[in-house]
């Protein structure tokens, strides 16, 4: 009678990975770009928590300091946010006393946001703090290639 087999364990039987193998993913214009958002999200999130602010705050605030009078309606269009996601945004800047809302001077049914002197002088330290936060991020680049990152990512989302 022929000696009895031992049984393998499924372990035995299943691969193993040495090196993980990411090519076809890293060749992935969204997977590239989603890598690159949360390593700069990570610090702006620790760093402009001193301030209160998340990316989409700063992102508004930062519109209505350089656009003095800017609509709803324009915010969700530059944003891409839905018009209900910005009222509770737009509400929350104004209870905070960072900025007012005033009439518009030529259309009567819409409402210009406006950045209070706080407003104002919030965004002057969050915006030094996000150029500051985002040339550590970009350190392994040339400034030419920082700028042809900038042209090409905008030009997968903008239509001009």
């Amino acid at each position: 009678m022929p000696p009895k087999a031992t049984p393998r364990s499924r372990a035995q039987d299943t691969p193993a990975v040495d090196e993980v193998d990411a090519s076809f993913l890293e060749g992935l214009i969204g997977y590239n770009a989603r890598r690159a958002a949360l390593a700069v999200i990570e610090v702006f999130l620790d760093r402009m928590a001193v301030y209160h602010l998340r990316p989409v705050d700063f992102s508004v605030l930062s519109l209505v300091v350089h656009n003095a009078g800017i609509t709803s309606r324009q915010l969700c269009s530059t944003l891409g946010i839905l018009p209900p996601n910005l009222v509770g945004l737009v509400a929350t800047l104004e209870k905070r006393g960072l900025i007012e809302r005033m009439p518009h001077p030529t259309d009567g049914r819409a409402t210009g946001l406006h950045a209070t002197a706080a407003g104002q002088k919030l965004m002057r330290q969050a915006e030094r703090t996000a150029a500051e936060l985002e040339a550590d991020a970009a350190r392994r680049l040339s400034p030419a290639e920082t700028r042809t990152l900038l042209r090409l990512l905008r030009k997968i989302y903008r239509d001009d």
